[in-house]
């Protein structure tokens, strides 16, 4: 994620890094299912094997909510077990499950046959599912009645009384005004969720080892 950033801030549309898209969602799945790559070079129909077995295809986007179409070839759905579709949000650098669901479920949603494929339009899915599966957290602080979590694919999660906020993005804000932690960067570039999160998480750690070792003084 953090390459695919640079190559934006590079001037490279997003649509433009569909096979880097493509591995970034390949390997966000292998985590979320705690499984594994598809072992065959090019291989037919799944892109990942999931803890359980299950071949999942898995495919990714970077075009703004509600548009495009994943394509399937007919002629291999049949040795696909699920379908995981993926949204890479640029404006907040995070990755969004779009669909999870069982290969029954999904070719009801795709259109008739033509050339060999079948689609899949995204505008017709629905909202974007808020899963975040078995992916373990790296990083975790807590300030006033907010918890930020930085998660191992890189995510921020920010959690308030039990739930989690969503978007993400404007709860960090508010806990940037108090730590005053400045919302852009150096060449006046908004800060992304990721980069914001992160400030936050090592500011909050700065503080509380700076804490601890008042604490630890000797008292007179």
């Amino acid at each position: 994620m953090a390459w695919f950033e640079r190559e934006l801030s590079w001037g490279v549309p997003a649509t433009e890094l569909r096979h880097l898209c493509g591995r970034i969602g390949e390997l966000y799945v292998a985590l979320i299912t705690n499984g594994q790559m598809a072992t065959a070079v090019n291989q037919r129909g799944y892109d990942v094997v999931g803890r359980d077995g299950e071949r999942i295809s898995v495919k990714t986007t970077a075009t703004e909510s509600g548009s495009g179409q994943a394509m399937f070839r007919t002629s291999s759905l049949e040795l696909v077990d699920r379908v995981i579709v993926l949204r890479i949000n640029t404006e907040e650098m995070q990755i969004e499950t779009i669909l999870n669901v069982p290969i029954g479920e999904a070719r009801a949603m795709m259109s008739e046959e033509s050339d060999g494929k079948r689609s899949l339009y995204l505008g017709r899915i629905g909202k974007v599912q808020k899963s975040r599966g078995a992916i373990t957290t790296v990083r975790e602080v807590r300030i006033r009645d907010y918890t930020v979590r930085e998660l191992e694919t890189g995510t921020i999660e920010v959690e308030r009384e039990g739930a989690i906020i969503l978007p993400a993005k404007p709860a960090l804000r508010d806990i940037a005004s108090v730590l005053n932690i400045n919302l852009v960067n150096a060449a006046g570039t908004p800060l992304t969720t990721r980069q914001l999160g992160t400030q936050i998480i090592k500011s909050v750690q700065a503080l509380n080892e700076s804490t601890e070792s008042i604490d630890e003084r000797p008292s007179a």
